[in-house]
C-alpha cells in the first residue's frame, strides 16, 4: 500500500507497518510520481495548491487523513468513495493555550508594553484584566472544551455556543442575545459555507464596548473590512491568529489598526501538536489496515 506522508517523522512512525510504502511529499516542489497508486494521502499542514489535480489522479485513493482540524481545502475535491478524516484533538492543547495567552496579552496590553520596552520607556498605566469577565466560546467542540479547562482558575464565566443547542451549550441562533454579555468572544468554528462571514458588521456591533474578539478559527469567518472599521473606531479589541486574506500582505490596514494583536497562524504549531499528530497517524493506519472503524470521519457538514 502506497502512502504519501508530509514528513520524515511520519515515515518513522509508519514504515514498520506491514506492506506499507511511505513517500514523503511536503507540498513543495513537484509531486512525486505514482499518484495513481496512492491509497492513503496525509497532506502537509499547509494546503497543497495542486490538491484538485492530485485528487483527480488518485484513482486508488481510499483514505485522506489531514493533520489539521479543518478540511475545507479537501472536501470540495474529494473523489467519491474516499473517506476523509481530520485531526480532531491533535491541536486542542496548542490552540487553547494560544487563545488564553492572546486574550491576556490584549487585555493586559503586553504588545504596547513590549513596544515601550524597545524604546526604553517606563510606560506605567492601568490595564484590563481577564478576572471577573465573561468569555463566550463560539464553536464549542473539542478545542472549546480544552479552552474552558484552561480558563478554570482565571475566575471567569464561560458561555458555550455550538451550531445547535445541547444541554448547557447554546445554539448559534442565540448569538444576538449572548454577544452583548461577553467581554471576550473566542471563535473556534470550522470553515464551512454556514460560517463564512459569520462575524460581520452586525455581529461586531452587538459586542459590548471594549470587548475582545479572539479568532483561532479561520480568517474567512470574519468580515475583515467590518473588523477594521470597528477597530479603527477604537470600540473593540482583537487577537487574530488567522486573517482574510492569509498571509496578510504588507501594507494591509489590519496591520496598523489600533487594538489588534496578530500572530501568523501559529496557534497549533507546537511540539505537543506534532507528537499527538504522529500518534493519531499511526493509530489511524493500524485501524485502516485492520479494516476497523476510523476516528474523526467527516460526514455531512462536519
Amino acid at each position: 500500500m502506497k502512502i504519501w506522508v508530509p514528513s520524515k517523522a511520519a515515515v518513522d512512525v509508519l514504515s514498520d507497518l506491514p506492506d506499507v510504502e511511505c513517500v514523503v511529499y511536503d507540498g513543495t516542489g513537484p509531486a512525486p510520481d505514482g499518484a495513481e497508486e496512492v491509497e492513503v494521502w496525509i497532506p502537509p499542514l499547509m494546503p497543497v495548491a495542486r490538491t484538485p489535480e492530485l485528487l483527480g489522479r488518485m484513482s486508488r485513493l481510499r483514505l485522506l487523513q489531514t493533520v489539521t482540524a479543518g478540511v475545507d481545502a479537501y472536501r470540495p475535491h474529494l473523489p467519491e468513495g474516499v473517506v476523509l478524516c481530520n485531526a480532531r484533538g491533535v491541536h486542542d492543547a496548542g490552540t487553547a493555550e494560544w487563545a488564553v495567552g492572546a486574550m491576556i496579552a490584549v487585555l493586559r496590553e503586553f504588545p504596547g508594553f513590549a513596544a515601550a520596552q524597545r524604546e526604553g520607556e517606563w510606560a506605567y498605566r492601568h490595564t484590563g484584566v481577564l478576572a471577573d469577565s465573561t468569555v463566550l466560546i463560539v464553536g464549542y467542540g473539542s478545542i472549546g472544551e480544552a479552552l474552558e479547562r484552561r480558563l478554570d482558575g482565571f475566575e471567569v464565566d464561560v458561555i458555550r455556543v455550538a451550531r445547535t443547542a445541547r444541554g448547557d451549550v447554546h445554539g448559534q441562533d442565540e448569538l444576538p442575545e449572548l454577544l452583548p454579555r461577553a467581554d471576550v468572544v473566542v471563535l473556534l468554528v470550522p470553515s464551512t459555507p454556514a460560517t463564512a462571514g459569520l462575524v460581520d458588521a452586525g455581529f461586531l456591533s452587538a459586542m459590548k464596548d471594549g470587548a475582545v474578539l479572539v479568532n483561532a478559527a479561520r480568517g474567512g469567518v470574519v468580515d475583515t473590512g467590518a473588523l477594521v472599521a470597528e477597530l479603527s473606531r477604537g470600540r473593540i479589541l482583537a487577537a487574530l491568529d488567522v486573517t482574510d486574506p492569509e498571509p496578510l500582505p504588507s501594507g494591509h490596514p489590519l496591520w496598523t489598526a489600533p487594538g489588534v494583536f496578530i500572530t501568523p497562524h501559529v496557534a497549533g504549531s507546537t511540539p505537543a501538536s506534532g507528537r499527538r499528530m504522529l500518534r493519531l497517524l499511526r493509530s489511524q493506519l493500524l485501524r485502516h489496515l485492520a479494516g476497523e472503524p476510523l476516528k474523526n470521519v467527516i460526514t455531512g457538514s462536519y
